[in-house]
């Protein structure tokens, strides 16, 4: 694929796929609407529902951004976090080495750059297959394959939904793709997803998922939580 580094209206860097005309991330801010959608949406939501272990699945590992962030903010919360996540085509190292999230990052959180440098080498570095424990709180488990075909080893707490969007890849918006996760979610679960399209929502409810539409990050209106219920 003919992959483009851009910058987004936050500084931080993301990947524009020209074949797709599709981003890694929101153009107005990949740092910001990864905090905002999956940190702040998803990891502290549960963290102040009082979850002291979290296991996670990842839905599209990318830049490996969402679990750098995921992984300093487990150490910040002091939550125990098992990390799985997919991705059926990784990025090259050099492509990952030019991104700029270690120094943004690094200012944001107030940490020396050679911290977060280390936490960023560890995600990308450790290997794929393998349960890997990057610290006392945080545990990598990053699967080479697609959510069509993996197999579920575990079951999970909570979902980021981080596909490619439905326009461009709408065989990951299916109903029979988040039943597969309904499958997989423990009770009082939840999925957080960027998008808020009336199809999506309407897919996750018919799967059993209790829709939330809430606020989006900066100039996106919506996004959106689905959580499954603990009744029957």
């Amino acid at each position: 694929m003919n992959l483009q580094l851009i910058t987004t209206a936050d500084g931080s860097h993301s990947i524009y796929v020209k074949e797709l005309d599709e981003h890694y991330h929101s153009i107005h801010g990949a740092i910001q609407e990864a905090l905002h959608v999956f940190i702040n949406t998803g990891l502290k939501y549960l963290h102040l529902k009082k979850y002291a272990r979290i296991n996670i699945l990842e839905v599209g590992f990318g830049t490996g951004l969402n679990t750098l962030l995921t992984f300093i903010e487990a150490e910040k919360l002091n939550i125990h976090v098992n990390y799985t996540s997919l991705e059926a085509f990784p990025l090259e190292k050099n492509m990952l080495d030019s991104l700029n999230y270690v120094e943004l990052i690094s200012g944001l959180y107030k940490e020396d750059q050679a911290f977060i440098r280390s936490k960023y080498k560890q995600v990308h570095t450790c290997e794929w297959e393998k349960q890997i424990k990057l610290s006392d709180y945080f545990t990598l488990h990053k699967i080479k394959n697609t959510l069509q075909e993996v197999k579920f080893e575990s079951t999970f707490d909570l979902i980021f939904f981080d596909a490619f969007g439905p326009r461009v890849q709408p065989e990951m918006w299916s109903e029979e793709l988040f039943s597969k996760i309904y499958e997989s979610t423990n009770s009082n679960g939840c999925l957080v997803t960027y998008c808020a399209k009336g199809e999506v929502k309407r897919s996750l409810k018919k799967v059993g998922f209790l829709v939330e539409t809430l606020p989006g990050p900066p100039r996106k209106r919506e996004m959106v939580r689905g959580t499954k219920d603990k009744s029957p």
